[in-house]
């Protein structure tokens, strides 16, 4: 019997299985896919998940296989640059192929322990008070104490379970992959500068070596069911901006809609939705991959807390209502971007004016941190701003704050040095440390980086404590 059985091995549930797998919990992995994907897709790691790769150790893993891109021009593709002084010490968006930022977290999942199982599709669930009895395409039955479904928009464990998926269906269609292209890229820049105006979205974004990756609105009526072709890219870019560009050699071809849902909720039970099991919603500004791996650190800690009894009752439950908002934002902001690419003259003439607006930091500022979740503040109470939110790579020691989060333990970070983490240091770690970067004298971190208490009483650190990390040892 395994303590957790997660259904997809994407990058949520690689991050997820890896987060469980520092608390000791039996994971098993179970992958629809026999061989990873081959095509070479490339996807942008925003800022926060780039401090969540650091926290745990993961970020020089990464970073050789990425392209470092300036943080900006990610809302409705309006260029503008990002504002200066952005809160973080990797304030940069990590462009890296999608097989490999998923080789590598499944890679560091299984060296954790984590069981990883290809060709191996859930078709069945039941659940009971003592754990969940999973049914696979072979007929095989598996059993352990929960059940995670990461397996996607079209998630099996979603649907096994009769959770609702409102939102809008897909209205609009567009191409996007990378090619070549033999047009000169200055000519290239300058026709695209110039159709961009009138399409959106419309781009040729050059990636190296004559590579570029095409987003074009794909021609109405089309069957959504067929991959595109890379005669359909060309006759849509022909269409479109009056040239191909010479595409050619395509390493990928995919297309996309717009539909926008989100999952009723993510709890049933002993059973969970993670990634785009539990949201969807269209690729402007690049949040799907982001969004799922945040998700996975949000739910590990809590539910490793569960399985080795220390979690607190409610604990397990703070994971949809933290999630969930964050999610319901990322589907308005998305859908927002949509609209302003839309070619009418009513969402043309908001676009306008928001691209005036962002000339303001403060605008600029505040949608560059929406779209790198570095904005995100979970509701825990009254309190400071910077309760519920994530606390920067502060330095701290000879060393900087992210390096002490490697073991995915809560820390209890003291510049007053008159504190103790006591009946909970056995999840608990303790730093005094005076020169700290802090403008607070004390702060206790979650195992995600989120601050939970800010203070310098003892009584109510340890409310806050069992509050986060259950009753103390002993």
């Amino acid at each position: 019997m395994f303590d957790v059985i997660i259904a997809g091995c994407g990058p949520t549930g690689a991050m997820l299985a890896a987060e469980l797998r520092l608390h000791d919990v039996r994971v098993l992995v179970l992958e629809k896919d026999i061989e990873p994907a081959s095509f070479v897709r490339i996807v942008g790691l925003h800022i926060r998940s780039l401090e969540l790769m650091a926290m745990r150790g993961l970020l020089d893993r990464v970073l050789p296989h990425g392209r470092r891109r300036p943080a900006g021009g990610f809302f409705a593709a309006i260029p503008k640059p990002a504002p200066e002084g952005l809160d973080s010490e990797y304030a940069y968006l990590l462009g890296i192929p999608q097989p490999v930022i998923v080789r590598l977290l499944e890679e560091h999942a299984i060296e954790r322990g984590a069981q990883v199982r290809r060709g191996r599709t859930v078709t069945g669930l039941e659940q009971d008070d003592e754990g969940v009895t999973v049914e696979l395409s072979d007929g095989q039955r598996l059993r352990s104490r929960y059940l995670v479904g990461c397996d996607g928009a079209r998630s099996t464990v979603r649907k096994l379970l009769g959770v609702g998926f409102p939102g809008e269906p897909s209205r609009n269609d567009t191409l996007m992959g990378e090619l070549k292209a033999d047009m000169p890229g200055e000519e290239i820049a300058a026709r695209v500068a110039e159709i961009g105006q009138i399409h959106r979205p419309f781009w040729l974004r050059p990636f190296g070596e004559g590579v570029y990756s095409v987003v074009v609105p794909a021609a109405e009526g089309g069957d959504r069911a067929e991959p595109p072709t890379l005669e359909d890219f060309r006759q849509r870019l022909r269409a479109v901006a009056g040239t191909d560009f010479g595409v050619h050699s395509p390493r990928w071809l995919s297309r996309f809609g717009d539909a926008t849902r989100l999952a009723e909720r993510y709890r049933v039970g002993r059973v969970l939705l993670a990634g785009d099991a539990a949201h969807i919603h269209p690729p402007l500004g690049g949040q799907g991959l982001n969004l799922g791996v945040q998700d996975a650190f949000n739910l590990g800690w809590k539910l490793a807390a569960q399985i080795r009894g220390r979690a607190p009752e409610t604990l397990l439950d703070t994971y949809h209502a933290e999630r969930h908002p964050v999610a319901e934002d990322v589907l308005d902001n998305t859908r927002a971007q949509m609209e302003l690419t839309s070619a009418g003259p009513g969402p043309q003439a908001l676009r306008r004016l928001l691209t005036e607006l962002m000339d303001f930091d403060e605008v600029n500022r505040h949608l560059i941190e929406k779209i790198t979740a570095i904005g995100v503040r979970y509701d825990l109470g009254e309190g400071p701003d910077l309760l519920g939110r994530r606390l920067r790579d502060i330095q701290v020691g000879q060393g900087r704050l992210y390096g002490l989060l490697h073991r995915g333990r809560g820390l209890l970070l003291d510049r007053t040095g008159r504190l103790t983490a006591g009946g909970w240091s056995d999840r608990v770690d303790h730093l005094a440390d005076p020169t700290a970067e802090l403008d607070v004298p004390c702060v206790l971190l979650r195992p995600d980086g989120h601050v939970a208490w800010i203070g310098d009483d003892q009584q109510d650190l340890d409310d806050h404590l069992s509050r986060w990390f259950g009753r103390p040892a002993g």
